[in-house]
Parts: C-alpha cells; sequence; structure tokens
C-alpha cells in the first residue's frame, strides 16, 4: 500500500519546524549522556559520539568560504572533508558546548552550501540513531518525520540510497507505506531508512524475502 503524496513529502515549513523538534530532541537526550557515552563509537565508522554531535553543529555555520577551504584541504572529497571538519570540531569543543551549540541553533533555517531542504532533518533523524543504537538507549522518531526522510534517501542518488534498494519493495510496519518494487522487505520506518542510507545495524530489525539481497549490499 502506498500512502497519499503528502505522508511521503513535507512543505518547507513543516521541515523546518521538524528539523528544530529533532534539534531539541536530540539536545535532551545527549544532556542524559555521561563522559564515557561520549567516546562510544557510533554508527558511523569514522566518528564517536561526539564527532557526530560536531557534525551536526556545523550545518548551521558553514559558509561558502568555510566549505571551499576544507575541500580544497581535503583534495575535494567530500566525505573526507566532513570526517575532518567534524573530528576538529570535537577535538576543540567540550561535550556541553556542542550540545549547547546544537540547542542554539534550532530555530535558524540556514542549511549547509549547497544542500537541499531535506538534507537538515534526514541528517538529524539518521545520525539520533546512529548516536543512540550503540549506546543501547531508545530514541523514538515520529514516522511522520522518518517517512518522509526515507523517502528521500531512497532516492538520493548522491546520497547512495537507489543502489541499495532499487528491486525491493520497502514495506513499512508502522505507517501505512510502502515503495519500490520486488522481494519485500518489512519493519519499521526508521529501521528501512538506516539501511537505505548504508546501516546495517538496520538489518536486525527487517524481515522478508528481499534480505538477503539487501544484506548482499550492505555487506
Amino acid at each position: 500500500m502506498h500512502a497519499d503524496r503528502h505522508a511521503t513529502t513535507l512543505e518547507p515549513g513543516e521541515i523546518e519546524a521538524a528539523v528544530r523538534t529533532e534539534r531539541l530532541n536530540l539536545c535532551g537526550f545527549l544532556d542524559g549522556l555521561d563522559d564515557a557515552d561520549w567516546d562510544v563509537q557510533s554508527l558511523c565508522t569514522a566518528w564517536r559520539v561526539r564527532e557526530v554531535v560536531a557534525h551536526l553543529t556545523v550545518t548551521t555555520r558553514a559558509t561558502i568560504r568555510f566549505v571551499l577551504v576544507q575541500a580544497i584541504r581535503a583534495r575535494g572529497s567530500f566525505d573526507r572533508m566532513e570526517v575532518t571538519v567534524a573530528r576538529e570540531r570535537a577535538a576543540r569543543f567540550t561535550p556541553a558546548e556542542l550540545v549547547a551549540q546544537l540547542r542554539e541553533s534550532a530555530d535558524s533555517s540556514r542549511r549547509f552550501p549547497g544542500s537541499g531542504p531535506m538534507d537538515p532533518l534526514m541528517d538529524l533523524v539518521i545520525h539520533a540513531q546512529d548516536i543512540a543504537r550503540p549506546l543501547g538507549r531508545p530514541y523514538p522518531t515520529s514516522p511522520a518525520v522518518a517517512l518522509p526522510s526515507l523517502v528521500y534517501v531512497a532516492g538520493s542518488r548522491f546520497l547512495g540510497g537507489p543502489k541499495r534498494v532499487t528491486g525491493l519493495e520497502l514495506v513499512a510496519t508502522d505507517a501505512e507505506w510502502s515503495g519500490g518494487q520486488g522481494p519485500a522487505v518489512h519493519g519499521t520506518v526508521v529501521d528501512l531508512l538506516l539501511v537505505a542510507s548504508g546501516r546495517p545495524a538496520g538489518l536486525a530489525g527487517l524481515s522478508g524475502p528481499g534480505m538477503d539481497l539487501l544484506a548482499r549490499r550492505l555487506a
């Protein structure tokens, strides 16, 4: 069953409101972490929890000049640039300072140069799980926010979604939605989003005849 279009897309004002809510929710979660939690390896292999949070503080602070300088340093690799910038910010600021910066940015509509309206929201939804899951702490995200993020990632070549989920039918178990054609994979919207974004950790919550193909693609 495919949901109506509004369930899978958000208007600009809805995106901004959701970004604000997700930033504040994540800050509330981060306030409960102890010092050791900040050094736990996240689902992002290059980052600990502190680097993931540092990355999220860059979104509203990066200027075009900053991006150009960092891109040159990274020899044109966007991934290398993101990893380096996050590591440097994580070393420069304490966890409390990073949380304060993220909280301060809650009402900002600024985006990373060159990014689209959905990028900050998608980034928050995925990275919250990157942080929470290795810590063994539940972090609920509403399907109303996660589903537009899933649809966005699944269709984004830049984010690698199509190479992971093309030829599969994704079936949400916590929303009236399915997408794609092929062997089915069933799971929550958040778990489907994790695998669409390349996180094997999402596989544990999924089932269905498309699992073997999906697992191979994420290996």
